[in-house]
């Protein structure tokens, strides 16, 4: 499986298990139609659903959805001898089945599962109710639908809720060690302004005038070069001299 797929599946995972309380082992409820896009497909599905999550999974089914493959007749047989090889788990309608969406409905109201369908109306029903993982076949590949809207609505709401209530406590906890939350703060003693820097000020046409004209009558006469005295080494002046 590739990184990126990888990754996508861990932050679903991550995101349901931390706010919804999803576990492992994860639990995915199977139905009919998902069986009959993988025998389409040629996928195994117990297989593919293992090495796509790559953590402990069980693989479910209800009565109720194999009582409904099973009336659908001949087009369904495939994926009816399919959904019957998973565990099949109590839905609270033997003896009095319903219609398999109705029932993994119901299903998944109290209990974590992850619902395996490519019911398209199953699916957007689903969508609505916070909390609800879903995963479906792209072609040949199982894919976990990220989180929905509802799902990720309903947590931002529980992280305000929390916070005012954290609000609440420091408040609460204020108020029972006597610290009032309107005591006005010390205030800083303002600071008087301070006269400019001389140096930084940009001084007046007179002013440079009558410095330079202070500057003129104060310079003393330029004093006169000195002559700078060459030294001959002494064998220069014996040749000088005899000559």
């Amino acid at each position: 499986m590739k990184i990126t797929r990888y990754k996508k599946l861990n932050k679903t995972l991550a995101f349901f298990s931390a706010h919804y309380n999803y576990r492992e082992p994860y639990q995915v409820l199977v139905d009919a139609t998902f069986c009959q896009a993988a025998l389409k497909n040629k996928v195994i599905v117990e297989e593919q659903i293992r090495k796509y999550f790559q953590v402990q999974v069980k693989l479910l089914t209800t009565q109720c959805i194999i009582l409904e493959a099973e009336s659908l007749g001949p087009p369904l047989v495939g994926a009816t001898q399919i959904v019957k090889k998973f565990l099949v788990h109590k839905c609270g309608h033997e003896g009095n089945p319903i219609a398999a969406c109705e029932c993994i409905k119901q299903m998944t109201k109290d209990s974590r599962y992850i619902v395996a369908s490519q019911d398209k109306v199953l699916q957007s029903s689903l969508r609505k109710v916070p909390g609800r993982c879903l995963l479906y076949l792209h072609k040949a590949t199982p894919t976990l639908e990220t989180p929905s809207q509802a799902s990720k609505k309903w947590v931002q709401k529980k992280s305000k809720n929390m916070l005012s209530i954290d609000i609440e406590k420091i408040e609460s906890l204020k108020s029972q060690n006597g610290i009032s939350s309107t005591e006005e703060k010390p205030k800083s003693k303002r600071r008087s302004p301070k006269n400019p820097n001389p140096l930084s000020c940009r001084k007046s046409k007179k002013q440079l005038t009558n410095n330079i004209q202070t500057l003129a009558n104060s310079s003393k006469p330029p004093m006169k070069a000195r002559r700078k005295r060459i030294k001959l080494p002494r064998h220069v002046k014996e040749i000088i001299r005899d000559s």
